[in-house]
């Protein structure tokens, strides 16, 4: 995707936005304390086998069991789409066995990671299958000139003995042998790595982590449209420099270091765009609104007219309504990274070819996304069914919580939340005015948390700006209140 991307990295967290023509597309953030687990490789053992769910439980060392499916077992791969029925799970697996699994779904409210045991390593130009001997091409690459010469190349740098395979990403389109062969060595180092460490670990055990979200971006992100990538750490952008001339030399000089007065996020409004992917509600410029309700089982959208009333008719207005609406769901599927089975009631529409014109703009609106969707057409209730393609929480999971004042029927950002927006927002005081203190008053959640797991970040704070930060509990405020008096 063209334009910018801004990188905010404080020591508790890193966030990541793509900015294209000004506006925000996509949001990403990892917390230092709860990095996701997708793509990391373990040595599991299986605790239990279920043949009735053909399923089974691998304790791969996190809190919850984690699970694996029969399709995910590379044995019945070669069985998949045949028709041919799979080999049972119990006649593959047992209790007490070992087992060298991936995750590739992180765990999701009570559920426990999903894995499988088809093993691939990503770099910057292809993904390595050490168990798969065939080699497939990213589908977006679309001459099939390019393709042939792809895969002879990644062929040509293999070696006579190699038994794994690989899948050619979209970022190797245009690219030199000795980038090709560049990755391909990167991969077999963190293959034989693995490798090594699964003779001298014991299950359960990490055996590798995938790559920092900062790092992600560089690796899967950065393409030859980005222009910059503005990072707010000096030291960040030091590692990443030093990374990228290893693995993605091509894109060292797009790394800068921002350090304007204004906190890199507010040049582009991108605290306001997270507080509105926080809310039902979504305004569209024409007067009408979106309503997204994110549940346990599917993601609803409901598309409403609004104050728009700018059409020649009423059929008009509806369908310049449907056809805003249709760009306006795409990018917030995007920001708010919503997965799985997605529900859209667009404004019913008796003409066909409005129909037809409406669900064009949402597959050409839905194609720029690099998660992949599917589209069905409108079904007999007027609705569009769709899925995206689901691999880590959601951002209204990862920064709030259910809302036990409702019963869990809302929501609101938790306390460890409210304290990282506190310790910018005293950071952002602290640019503009000279107090003597700054006395922050806020809910009882709020300040516990403070005087415990974030005190380390509190300190760190009050070192970095010179000043003392008391804390002063009001048992008024709810979680999301709080006030920071200059003193």
């Amino acid at each position: 995707m063209s334009g910018h991307i801004l990188i905010n990295v404080t020591p508790f967290e890193t966030r990541v936005a793509l900015i294209e023509h000004g506006v925000v597309q996509e949001i990403h953030l990892e917390r230092t304390r709860q990095r996701g687990k997708v793509g990391n490789i373990y040595l599991g053992r299986v605790v239990r086998v279920l043949p009735g769910m053909q399923s089974a439980f691998v304790d791969i060392g996190l809190e919850r069991a984690a699970f694996i499916h029969i399709a995910d077992l590379r044995e019945n791969r070669a069985v998949r789409n045949t028709g041919i029925p799979y080999t049972q799970i119990e006649k593959l697996l047992f209790e007490g066995q070992t087992l060298l699994v991936q995750v590739i779904k992180d765990p999701l409210g009570n559920k426990g990671a999903r894995l499988s045991n088809q093993i691939s390593i990503a770099g910057r130009m292809l993904v390595y299958l050490p168990y798969d001997n065939h080699i497939g091409i990213s589908q977006k690459i679309e001459s099939e000139e390019e393709r042939n010469s792809l895969k002879e190349r990644v062929t040509a740098h293999m070696p006579a003995n190699e038994k794994g395979g690989y899948i050619i990403r979209t970022q190797a389109e245009g690219a030199s042998d000795d980038e090709i062969g560049r990755d391909q060595e990167y991969l077999a180092r963190r293959w034989s790595m693995i490798q090594a460490a699964v003779m001298t670990q014991a299950a359960p055990s990490l055996l590798y982590e995938d790559l920092t979200l900062a790092q992600r971006v560089l690796r899967d992100m950065v393409s030859p449209e980005t222009e910059s990538i503005e990072i707010d750490s000096r030291v960040t952008v030091q590692t990443l420099q030093t990374w990228a001339d290893i693995y993605t030399p091509g894109i060292s000089n797009k790394i800068n270091h921002y350090h304007g007065e204004r906190p890199l996020f507010d040049t582009a409004n991108v605290d306001e765009e997270i507080k509105s992917a926080l809310s039902r509600r979504v305004d569209l410029k024409s007067g009408g609104y979106l309503i997204i309700d994110q549940t346990e089982a599917l993601t609803s959208i409901d598309v409403n007219t609004g104050g728009f009333v700018g059409g020649r008719s009423f059929h008009d207005t509806i369908f310049k309504t449907n056809l805003e609406a249709a760009h306006a769901i795409a990018r917030q599927l995007r920001i708010r990274n919503l997965g799985g089975i997605i529900i859209i009631d667009f404004i019913d529409m008796d003409n066909k070819d409005h129909q037809d014109a409406v669900l064009t703009e949402l597959q050409k609106a839905l194609s720029r996304d690099r998660t992949k969707t599917t589209t069905n057409g409108f079904s007999p209730l007027g609705l569009v069914e769709m899925t995206r393609k689901r691999t880590r929480d959601s951002l209204s999971h990862q920064l709030c919580e259910p809302c036990p004042t409702c019963d869990a029927r809302g929501q609101i950002q938790t306390p460890q939340t409210m304290c990282y927006n506190i310790l910018r927002e005293i950071l952002r005081e602290a640019r503009q005015f000279n107090p003597r203190e700054f006395r922050l008053i806020a809910s009882q959640g709020v300040i516990d948390l403070f005087l415990e797991e974030e005190s380390q970040y509190l300190a760190t704070l009050g070192d970095f700006i010179g000043k003392p930060v008391t804390l002063e509990v009001d048992n008024r405020y709810s979680q999301e209140m709080y006030d920071i008096v200059l003193i």
